[in-house]
C-alpha cells in the first residue's frame, strides 16, 4: 500500500458514531505504527483534510472535504448521480428503476431508466407525483418519516386507484412496521393494476428521508427468483446512491440485503 493509499485509509474510520479520533486510537485501528500515523496524519492536517479538536487533540475531518463536496455536486448534479445507479439497478433487474425526491408534502419522481429486455415494462412519466400510501416508494419513505409527517399524509382523504389499494391508516401502519424493520418497502397493484413494485428509502447527510429508489415489473415476471434478484439490487442501489449524495442511513435501517 503506498502512501497515499494508507493516508486515505485512516480517514475511513471517521463515522457518524466516532467523529473525534485519537492518535493511539487510529494506530490500533489501522493496524500501522503511531509513528507512521502521526506522520500521515500531519500531512493530511496541513491540507486541511483532518484537524485537532478537543482538550485531547483528537483528529476529526477538515474542512478541505467542505470545499470537495461543493465541486462534485457542481459538477455531478443530483439528477446524473441518480441515473447512473439507476441504469446499473435496471440492468442487474432487467426492469424499470425510478427515484423519486420529497418536495414538501409531494413525492416527485426525479428519474428513471427502461431495461431493454422486454418489449412489454412499466412506464414513468417525467415529475410524476407518486401518492404515499398506494406505492412502494411512498410506503419506504412515510417507513422513515418523522411521526407528524406520517399522521398528516394519513389524515387526508386516501385515494382509491385500484381494487388493490389500501386506504386504512391502521392498515397502513402496520405495514410501515414491517417496512421499517426490514428497509424494503413491498406493492402490488396499490397504484397501477399488475405492477409488483419494491422500493428502498434514501437518506440526506443528517440521515433523514428524502425520497426512494425503486424497481417496478409486470406482475406475471414476478417470479420467486426474479423477487429476490430486485429485493437485493434495489436495496444495494438505494445504499449505494444514498453513499454518493453524502448521506447516511439512519441508525435503525436493516443494512442487511435479503437472502
Amino acid at each position: 500500500m503506498g502512501t497515499v493509499s494508507k493516508a486515505l485509509s485512516l480517514l475511513d474510520f471517521f463515522n457518524r458514531t466516532q467523529p473525534l479520533i485519537g492518535l493511539s486510537e487510529l494506530a490500533r485501528l489501522s493496524g500501522m505504527n503511531k509513528a507512521t500515523v502521526h506522520r500521515l496524519m500531519t500531512e493530511l492536517a496541513e491540507q486541511g483534510f483532518v484537524e485537532q479538536a478537543g482538550s485531547g487533540r483528537e483528529y476529526r475531518l477538515g474542512p478541505a472535504f467542505l470545499r470537495l463536496a461543493s465541486l462534485r455536486e457542481a459538477a455531478v448534479p443530483m439528477r446524473d448521480l441518480c441515473q447512473q445507479v439507476l441504469r446499473s439497478l435496471s440492468d442487474v433487474t432487467e426492469e424499470t428503476a425510478h427515484v423519486s425526491l420529497l418536495q414538501g408534502d409531494r413525492l416527485v419522481t426525479l428519474a428513471y431508466a427502461y431495461s431493454p429486455h422486454h418489449g412489454t415494462r412499466v412506464t414513468m412519466e417525467d415529475a410524476d407525483i407518486l401518492n404515499f400510501h398506494g406505492t412502494s416508494s411512498g410506503l419506504s419513505v412515510l417507513a422513515f418519516s418523522a411521526p407528524d409527517f406520517v399522521d398528516m399524509v394519513l389524515s387526508r382523504p386516501l385515494a382509491v386507484r385500484t381494487s388493490d389499494t389500501v386506504t386504512d391508516p391502521d392498515r397502513i401502519r402496520d405495514m410501515l412496521t414491517e417496512i421499517h424493520a426490514t428497509g424494503i418497502a413491498e406493492n402490488v397493484g396499490g397504484f397501477e393494476e399488475d405492477v409488483h413494485s419494491h422500493a428502498v428509502p434514501i437518506f440526506d447527510a443528517s440521515q433523514a428521508v428524502i425520497g426512494a429508489v425503486a424497481v417496478a415489473a409486470p406482475v406475471p415476471r414476478m417470479t420467486p427468483e426474479q423477487r429476490l434478484k430486485i429485493r437485493r439490487a434495489v436495496k444495494q442501489h438505494a445504499l449505494d446512491l444514498t453513499r454518493l449524495l453524502g448521506g447516511f442511513p439512519p441508525d435503525s435501517f436493516n443494512r442487511d440485503l435479503p437472502h
